[in-house]
């Protein structure tokens, strides 16, 4: 079943989006055994990214060669597992939690690879910044000398409104390309999950995030 969910997906994402850019596949492992995530690796599969730091703690020595990504909430309690371990922070979505990254990689002697991650719906219940907030985060980050940026994350708005969706997806592109102009480093917009990943990828995405899809449900 892993097997065929991941060529079907490779074979879809093999045209690249809307603009002709390859497009990266990042397996979204919460509650996915290392078993499965190593045989997903196997199979030809680069990017990981974990939800929660204490699971990502706890597969870390358990992953096969792999990008690791962190793409949940980090609290500031947990950097210290996260921090130095995942290749890149995918979720940063304030200042403050900038800031602390920073300080740790500093302590560290290492330059912490760094996501934005943008509210795209302003939607109370998801985490994120809103855009107005993303582009002050933006300016605070580039001044921070620990931490490279390499892209933005976002969560479609939950819907059925297709028209909506890829508006979402679209003002998302363009952030992404106004910093992506400043910013050398800036290569990743990720967008669209197992439910919304195909919209995402017809407006703009060049990272999806795939769990279910992929793996299969969790339990």
């Amino acid at each position: 079943m892993l097997r065929e969910n991941y060529q079907n997906i490779i074979d879809e994402l093999a045209l690249g989006n809307n603009l002709g850019e390859k497009i990266t596949l990042l397996g979204a492992t919460k509650f996915v055994s290392a078993e499965k995530i190593n045989e997903a690796i196997g199979l030809g599969l680069v990017h990981i990214g974990e939800n929660k730091a204490q699971e990502f703690r706890d597969k870390f020595e358990l992953y096969a060669p792999c990008v690791k990504h962190f793409i949940g909430t980090l609290q500031t309690n947990k950097l210290k597992y996260v921090v130095g371990k995942a290749d890149i922070i995918d979720s940063i979505s304030s200042i403050e939690l900038a800031s602390l990254i920073n300080e740790k990689a500093k302590e560290l002697g290492i330059r912490q690879k760094i996501m934005i991650e943008i509210n795209a719906g302003d939607e109370i219940s998801k985490t994120g910044a809103s855009f107005a907030d993303a582009k002050a985060l933006y300016k605070s980050i580039i001044g921070l000398d620990s931490l490279e940026l390499v892209g933005i994350m976002a969560m479609l708005p939950i819907s059925d409104n297709e028209e909506l969706l890829a508006d979402s997806c679209q003002r998302v592109r363009g952030f992404y390309d106004e910093i992506k102009a400043r910013t050398s480093t800036v290569e990743y917009l990720s967008v669209g999950m197992s439910n919304d990943y195909k919209i995402a990828i017809k407006n703009g995405s060049n990272m999806i995030r795939i769990g279910s899809a992929l793996f299969g449900a969790r339990a």
